[in-house]
């Protein structure tokens, strides 16, 4: 090829990659990285985002050559001179992709194998799954609806699920896990950026899929340590975390709570709702909508609640919210 001809090719690669480029930093693909793991996940990412510019350069640099230098003419329907191939051209072809997969393969292990490593004193968080809400266990056996993590901290994540499949997401943390029946499945994440950050359903649970929210605050060590030692109480009445625990903003519309689910019926006027439903006094009915959903169905619902509330809310969480509902609704 004369020196002139590489020189092009040469220069339409280079016109290629640097448009590339510009596409892959300037827009902001990927989440802020705020954990050590999500900064290798980010490195394997623009690894193989590198590679790629690279092949997609010179592929649309040879088309681009071949377009302007052997393009037929617009009356020539003579057919092509035969070719039978260059053996030592189709062996580059094929050794070069072997070598750029390896090297992604190999990259990949290393950080996978790196983002697995809990070192010898994690935070054992065990993270239950259930429609449509999140509970996040600590080692003193406290149980919350959102989570507290310390900065610079393993945190070993044990992921379960109540009912169906869940996946347990978090953007800036950049892996997800998915949260099955019966299983437990683990992932590793390490802090190192304070702020709040989404946790997130990823995996289509039912109808209050889209509302099955979180999230997971990100504090420095000392806060942490007082957060554990005050047992994480947060303000407002017991039953206020019950009712963040077990999801019902996911599908009620509450307004002491600040819910604004659409999915199940308001709970902001249960004293009428019971009236309506003639099933005895306020307290009574909101406990058998919780533990025996299915026993009065409100006009223009399904009973789509699930049916788990009777064993998994304790006696005492059970009265504490009960009482919350019934004291927030209005007279």
């Amino acid at each position: 090829m004369r020196r002139g001809s590489v020189l092009q090719l040469v220069g339409l690669a280079a016109v290629a990659a640097v448009i590339t480029t510009l596409v892959a930093v300037l827009i902001p693909w990927l989440p802020e990285a705020a954990s050590t793991e999500s900064g290798r996940i980010h490195f394997v990412y623009w690894f193989t985002t590198g590679i790629a510019i690279a092949v997609f350069s010179i592929v649309v640099a040879v088309l681009a050559y071949s377009v302007l230098h052997f393009r037929a003419r617009p009356d020539d329907d003579s057919d092509g001179p035969p070719t039978h191939g260059h053996t030592r051209l189709e062996i580059v072809w094929t050794a070069i992709p072997t070598v750029l997969v390896t090297a992604i393969s190999i990259v990949s292990a290393i950080v996978l194998a790196q983002n697995g490593r809990a070192g010898s004193d994690p935070l054992i968080v065990k993270v239950k799954a259930q429609q449509f809400a999140w509970a996040f266990t600590y080692p003193n056996g406290q149980s919350y609806g959102s989570l507290t993590l310390p900065m610079d901290r393993h945190v070993k994540f044990e992921i379960t699920s109540n009912d169906v499949i869940h996946s347990f997401w978090v953007p800036q943390f950049s892996q997800k896990q998915d949260a099955v029946p019966g299983q437990t499945n683990t992932i590793v994440v390490t802090p190192r950026h304070l702020g709040r950050f989404p946790v997130v359903c990823t995996e289509l649970c039912g109808l209050g899929h889209a509302l099955m929210r979180s999230h997971v605050d990100v504090v420095s060590p000392a806060k942490f340590a007082s957060f554990m030692k005050s047992g994480g109480k947060t303000a407002g009445p017991p039953g206020l975390a019950v009712f963040q625990q077990n999801g019902c903003a996911s599908c009620h519309t509450f307004r002491p709570a600040g819910a604004t689910g659409k999915i199940g019926p308001d709970l902001d006027d249960l004293h009428a709702a019971a009236a309506k439903a003639n099933r005895g006094p306020v307290e009574k009915f909101v406990e058998e909508s919780i533990v025996d959903p299915a026993a009065y169905i409100a006009p223009g619902f399904t009973d789509v609640m699930p049916h788990i509330f009777k064993s998994q809310i304790q006696p005492a969480q059970l009265t504490q919210l009960v009482k919350y509902l019934s004291q927030g609704a209005k007279q």
